[in-house]
């Protein structure tokens, strides 16, 4: 499958927690990538010094979903259920 055209539901909703050009520290979860151009198209595509976990992200229907707003709800999904399980009396 290639990317959608006009998505960037992977450009937003997952954290990145690698350096991004112009994102020094990575990015949270649900904010749209520096790097994330006026048509949902990354503007470093290509280039070395996208992150790695970009440059080896493949899109894939059980990711990507049948449009973009399920991508972004997929995506979503998965973000908040691999983030770990933290109890406020942990942190005490």
């Amino acid at each position: 499958m290639n990317c959608r055209s006009h998505c960037g539901a992977c450009c937003i909703a997952p954290s990145i927690s690698s350096p991004i050009p112009g994102m020094p520290k990575g990015k949270p979860a649900g904010v749209p990538c520096i790097q994330l151009d006026e048509q949902f198209g990354c503007k470093i595509f290509g280039q070395p010094e996208r992150p790695a976990v970009c440059a080896n992200f493949k899109a894939v229907e059980y990711v990507c979903g049948k449009h973009r707003d399920q991508a972004l709800a997929i995506l979503d999904d998965m973000e908040s259920s691999t983030q770990p399980n933290i109890r406020l009396k942990d942190l005490t």
